[in-house]
């Protein structure tokens, strides 16, 4: 499990446009002669388990595994959500960047924008044995529409609600909710048995985006028009912000200390039988990582307005996921390439993606039966039929930063027990806009 991108991630994109063409890669040669290939390359890695330590421990071996088959040593660096956007602006601005780098998805048109990140056309896809490997919702995630992508896919993920099967029987709940309305239905029971409805992270810039969006697709609105522009005020939008807020505000489902949470205490709280349900992304390997069983919880598509999930308006999640790229300035561009093909090579997708309790973004990986398990279908499943990818304009990390911010005001109105209006969302939203390079 990634942990949440805080406020960082909607670091401005115009910065890294005038510093990308000082972009360079951070590998030295061995010593051997100017001649010789490098023989390192430097990783940053992101954070995804539930804690640094964690992921060294599973990424370590399949980096030694590399260098024994390669020759090439990979120097890694697990980087915290919340500070790896400006790591990667201050890279481009100083010319000392990493080889390799893990990068959300939902940045990936953002920075192509910057020129900073290698293009993966068809020349280098075949030198990783093809884009046809990828599943193409993933690949959905890589880059503007029309343009080579600027990273390949490494790990899916898939929102997803995790509901906590004791705290449900008890409440008298058969099974969990398939709509929002039979979410707060349920969330009257759970509290009258004195337990807490459900956790978010009202202080979480990405985390609110990641929802509202979900919230706007299934109010068949947009936040940014065909041609790119924002759009953040339609009725649709206004609508949607508006009832993820008022899950708090009106139906008393989120606990008003959710307002400040932006370090995945929510998730603990679950762990913990704190609240009843969880919306998260590919959480089961941080779950267990905090002392929560398999049995203890159940796993279920996020809530729609009405029907099942699907395509349009029954879309229920993000195309969630990490995405791999290598700077184009790297002076080990061969050593960078080899490095995702091995990255994404049949057998080290199985590796990762179950430590980590993600899809994989290969197809031939995905059949493998560990990713067959009830959970992970369900995962899958959202991806094939009910996600969408998150807007791949350039201005997508200041759209993160603007309307992630809106959001955490708007529950922070709620949680003090200001009334949270029509008119006030569209206000804070009216102001977001006017944030945008666009305006």
């Amino acid at each position: 499990m990634r942990t949440i991108r805080a406020a960082a991630a909607g670091a401005v994109v115009m910065s890294l446009a005038l510093a990308a063409t000082a972009c360079g890669g951070g590998s030295s040669t061995d010593g051997e002669g100017s001649n010789d290939a490098p023989k390192t390359l430097t990783y940053w890695a992101s954070n995804q388990g539930a804690s640094i330590e964690i992921d060294k421990k599973v990424l370590q071996p399949e980096l030694d595994k590399f260098e024994k088959e390669t020759g090439i040593e990979v120097k890694l660096e697990v980087v915290p959500w919340s500070d790896l956007l400006n790591r990667i602006l201050t890279a481009t601005t100083s010319g000392q960047g990493p080889d390799v780098l893990n990068i959300g998805n939902t940045w990936s048109a953002s920075l192509q924008a910057t020129g900073a990140l290698l293009p993966w056309n068809e020349a280098n896809f075949a030198k990783i044995g093809g884009r046809d490997r990828f599943v193409e919702s993933a690949l959905g995630s890589t880059g503007a529409e029309g343009q080579d992508p600027a990273a390949v896919p490494l790990y899916s993920m898939a929102y997803a609600l995790y509901y906590n099967k004791e705290i449900f029987a008890d409440a008298g709940i058969a099974k969990p909710p398939a709509t929002w309305a039979e979410l707060v239905a349920d969330g009257k029971k759970i509290q009258a048995k004195g337990k807490q409805v459900i956790g978010a992270e009202g202080a979480n810039l990405s985390e609110n985006i990641h929802h509202v969006f979900t919230f706007a697709k299934q109010h068949g609105a947009d936040f940014f028009t065909k041609d790119g522009k924002p759009d953040f005020t339609s009725d649709g939008v206004v609508a949607a912000v508006k009832q993820y807020v008022d899950l708090m505000a009106k139906d008393k489902a989120i606990p008003v200390g959710n307002a400040e949470y932006a370090q995945n205490q929510s998730v603990s709280d679950f762990a913990k039988g704190k609240t009843a349900m969880l919306l998260w992304q590919s959480a089961s390997a941080n779950l267990k990582s905090q002392g929560m069983s398999d049995d203890a919880y159940g796993i279920a598509p996020v809530p729609v307005q009405s029907g099942t999930p699907g395509a349009g308006e029954q879309v229920n999640s993000m195309v969630a996921g990490i995405n791999l790229a290598v700077f184009k300035n790297t002076d080990n561009v061969d050593g960078a390439t080899k490095f995702v093909k091995f990255m994404t090579s049949d057998a080290e997708q199985k590796i990762l993606n179950t430590a980590y309790s993600s899809i994989p973004p290969v197809a031939a990986a995905q059949s493998d039966a560990a990713f067959n398990t009830p959970a992970t279908v369900v995962l899958k499943d959202t991806l094939a039929k009910s996600a969408a990818a998150l807007p791949q304009v350039a201005d997508e990390s200041q759209f993160e930063t603007a309307v992630g911010t809106a959001v955490k005001e708007l529950f922070a109105e709620a949680a003090a027990g200001r009334p949270v209006t029509t008119e006030s969302v569209k206000a804070r939203l009216e102001k977001a806009q006017q944030q945008m390079p666009a305006a």
